[in-house]
């Protein structure tokens, strides 16, 4: 038992972290960054959402309905009439709330007022379905992968990311550069087209321009021992246990460089902004006929830590943010392209 709580504990953590990156990843083409101090919100809207979904399925579907009744420790002195009827108000409401909760989490700014703002709480119903189906299909998604993982006798393994706007081709090439030059031939496939429905459901729902940042199709990068599936907000591999060791050291190394956030929060992501700034002045200095040293990019770099050093986020993506800032000062410094791929060695 003890072995199986241990499994169960690693999945789970390892799943929600998926599922955070994912619903951060739908958050920002929703209501654009997030910053920290507004986490929470996004955490009630996602609640607020499940309980929409669960109302929802009580009042469709009287079974479920009746054992949601039957579970709840009711008082005897309350008639199940009036719960079957807050029941049916709750679920015309509750999206609403998530509407009304999407409204604050914008910064008072840009907030829309008027009828743009009544808009936006009418938009409580589309997000709310939005964000149950997301939650509840990964679930599903996760549970047949791991399944298949198993039966091949494959491991597995992720790497939680949110894809820049438009940038999820810029992905998949320096990924794919990335696993050859580390000995991995793969070749692409498109991914499976049931698994592009969350990611174009938030475009049609997001509306207006945000749809052009949901990719056309879903790829996979694929061998006889590997498979990489590449969404834009997660990058799901599974393979044999030394293919996979490898491609994950491969691809995060690669990650620091390429056209995604591995954070979700708006400080955290701003943080990511200023790293790549800097990684974008030493590939023009790479180009130059007569590359300049980079002291003074190593300088900007190290000014970073000042902002590291007081900065509010999850200790999670500090993590991943000093991480970052090690790894390009170590390219800096050893004169390597910045966010080069691990490679076998020789």
């Amino acid at each position: 038992m003890a072995i199986l709580a241990t499994l169960f504990a690693a999945i789970g953590k390892q799943a929600g972290r998926v599922l955070t990156t994912a619903l951060g990843w739908a958050s920002t083409l929703l209501f654009g960054r997030v910053p920290k101090q507004k986490q929470l919100l996004l955490s009630l809207i996602t609640l607020g959402s499940i309980a929409w979904m669960v109302l929802l399925l009580g009042i469709i579907l009287p079974n479920v309905g009746t054992f949601l009744l039957t579970a709840l420790p009711l008082p005897g002195f309350i008639d199940q009439n009036w719960v079957r009827l807050a029941m049916l108000v709750g679920a015309l409401v509750t999206p609403l709330l998530v509407g009304l909760g999407g409204l604050f989490i914008v910064d008072a700014g840009s907030r829309p007022t008027g009828l743009e703002a009544a808009k936006q709480v009418l938009r409580g119903y589309p997000i709310a379905f939005l964000l149950a189906f997301t939650l509840i299909f990964l679930a599903i998604v996760g549970v047949v992968r791991k399944g298949r993982t198993l039966a091949r006798h494959w491991t597995d393994a992720h790497i939680p990311i949110v894809v820049h706007a438009g940038g999820y081709e810029i992905m998949v090439d320096d990924l794919e550069k990335a696993l050859r030059q580390a000995g991995l031939t793969v070749a692409r496939r498109p991914g499976a087209a049931i698994l592009a429905m969350p990611a174009r459901l938030v475009g049609r729902v997001a509306g207006g321009g945000v749809r052009a940042l949901v990719p056309d199709e879903l790829t996979t990068l694929y061998s006889p021992v590997l498979e990489v599936e590449l969404y834009p907000s997660d990058i799901a591999i599974s393979g044999e246990k030394e293919a996979v060791a490898r491609a994950r050291a491969t691809i995060a190394s690669r990650l620091t460089a390429t056209a995604a956030y591995l954070t979700t929060s708006k400080e955290a992501q701003a943080v990511e902004d200023r790293l790549d700034r800097i990684i974008q002045a030493r590939r023009t200095m790479d180009g130059e006929a007569q590359p300049r040293r980079s002291d003074g990019l190593i300088e900007e770099l190290r000014a970073t830590d000042a902002t590291l050093a007081t900065l509010d986020v999850d200790y999670a993506e500090w993590e991943v943010l000093y991480r970052m800032r090690l790894q390009i000062e170590r390219d800096l410094l050893v004169g390597s392209p910045v966010g080069q791929a691990l490679r076998p060695p020789t």
